[in-house]
């Protein structure tokens, strides 16, 4: 049976992802890149989408939902903590809000 590696997305990996996405490249050219499946990026991509002030999805230059690594990153640290974690129990290069 093979052990299974898992890995933690790092504030530093979100923003490359933010950087390849707008850039447009693929989703699996991303997962690839940093090491990870592509589901992965997908569920990331999902976790950084950001809404207008009516509800709408915010659409990036190139006509897909916008991704933001801060709030992807928040809402991390907001899971971590209402699971009774903190990012520094797991969550290699952690995040801190205040100096953004």
């Amino acid at each position: 049976m093979v052990a299974r590696h898992y890995k933690y997305i790092t504030f530093s990996d979100r923003q490359e992802i933010a950087a390849l996405y707008q850039a447009n490249e693929r989703p699996a050219d991303i997962a690839e890149r940093l090491g990870v499946t592509t589901a992965t990026i997908y569920r990331e991509l999902k976790r950084g989408e950001t809404a207008g002030e009516d509800g709408a999805p915010v659409l990036d230059r190139n006509r897909r939902r916008a991704y933001n690594p801060v709030v992807a990153q928040q809402r991390v640290q907001a899971n971590f903590r209402r699971r009774g974690r903190t990012p520094a129990d797991g969550l290699q290069g952690g995040f801190d809000s205040d100096a953004i």
